[in-house]
């Protein structure tokens, strides 16, 4: 029996997650992990305190991104890891469009949304977000959540405001997943691909293998069940990839909440990973 004591898809405060860095680490040396890896959407803004706070504590933390893409070929949303990257810099300067964007989309439904609950102004929304890289959906519903109007942020009032079929929605914009590829190359990170499951990835997952642009799949994911499972670890047998795994932990902010830890990676398989940047170098 596998003994996960890595999670290696973790959120925070700094993107769409309920829990400050501090507070996801202590969480961590709680459960006895020994690895963590802090992957907050398109932002490393955590990554450094949670190193020296991980110092202190024993837990290895491992810098990595979850970059958010679109297959150009299918229209899909596929998230990328990035882990370890180099070049820290290259990739901030890629990442830094996503984060404007993301702000301006969602001040945009924030307005629409004022329409129907004067008090959800765009500055409220702002402040929530004031934690974090950019403006996420719990931003917006947080506020609404504290005011009474809901009783979870994330959940129906967000379904029917601000999914892709809300009333108040606007579509987002972001970087095609080859542009993402190639800016993780171009940082010296490991490009993993995320929960294939939940956007059907296997097939993109083939043609990026093919062409050597990504280095690891997302195996152990609570969205990827045991069939998925079983062709992410065929496609990494056949491809030379990278397996690993984790929770993708947001506390409170998502529809279906999981604790830090439950899915994840054994240490063997953790180490794998900095072992393949030691070969990089």
């Amino acid at each position: 029996m596998r003994q996960i004591t890595c999670d290696l898809h973790v959120h925070t405060t700094c993107s769409d997650a309920s829990r400050s860095v501090l507070q996801v680490m202590e969480y961590a040396q709680m459960i006895g992990l020994t690895h963590i890896a802090v992957t907050d959407h398109d932002t490393m803004k955590g990554v450094d305190l949670a190193q020296e706070i991980g110092r202190e504590m024993g837990i290895r933390v491992i810098p990595g991104v979850e970059i958010t893409t679109r297959d150009e070929e299918t229209g899909r949303s596929v998230h990328m890891l990035c882990y370890l990257p180099k070049n820290r810099e290259v990739l901030e300067h890629f990442l830094n469009q996503t984060l404007k964007n993301r702000r301006e989309q969602k001040l945009k439904m924030a307005e629409k949304i004022q329409k129907l609950y004067p008090c959800l102004t765009p500055q409220l929304v702002e402040d929530y977000a004031r934690d974090s890289a950019s403006v996420h959906e719990c931003h917006i519903m947080q506020p609404l959540c504290d005011m009474g109007y809901t009783n979870t942020a994330i959940g129906s009032l967000m379904e029917s405001l601000i999914s892709s079929k809300g009333s108040c929605y606007v579509p987002s914009r972001y970087p095609s997943t080859e542009e993402a590829a190639k800016a993780v190359r171009e940082a010296g990170g490991i490009a993993v691909v995320a929960h294939a499951q939940q956007f059907d990835s296997f097939g993109m997952i083939e043609r990026y293998a093919e062409r050597h642009l990504i280095h690891g799949v997302e195996v152990w994911h609570p969205r990827n069940d045991k069939t998925s499972r079983e062709r992410l670890e065929l496609l990494a047998e056949t491809y030379g990839l990278l397996k690993t795994g984790g929770s993708d932990y947001h506390g409170q902010y998502a529809r279906n909440p999981k604790p830090l830890g439950c899915c994840g990676c054994t240490e063997a398989e953790a180490e794998a990973l900095l072992e393949w940047q030691d070969l990089r170098k």
